[in-house]
């Protein structure tokens, strides 16, 4: 069976203070992220990091960025191009208290 040309997927998860991978651009495929976002769902003012991780090295995409009670931070300003095995790493100061929000769109390579 073919593999679909574009898929667009909205990934979500909790963000804790150790940081985790939420996404990797799967074999075959180039992703663009849409949209990526942190929500604090908590009660006190959070601060959230994230990388863009490619063959292991990490660029910082955000760092301790201040995220207050009842708002939320983008994590980028335009879109962001991840190859086959890249990855986003997401953390926040506190666990139980931030939400990811990704919209993505993924494109088989020729």
């Amino acid at each position: 069976m073919a593999q679909a040309l574009n898929v667009f997927k909205t990934i979500t998860a909790n963000v804790t203070t150790s940081s985790s991978t939420v996404y990797t651009a799967p074999t075959g495929y180039s992703t663009v992220v849409l949209l990526a976002q942190v929500s604090n769902t908590g009660a006190t003012t959070l601060t959230v990091s994230a990388n863009h991780v490619r063959s292991g090295n990490p660029t910082n995409i955000i760092t301790n960025t201040p995220l207050p009670t009842a708002d939320a931070v983008s994590l980028l300003s335009g879109k962001l191009i991840l190859q086959t095995g890249d990855s986003i790493n997401v953390s926040a100061s506190a666990n139980n208290s931030a939400q990811l929000l990704l919209s993505i769109l993924e494109t088989a390579n020729p």
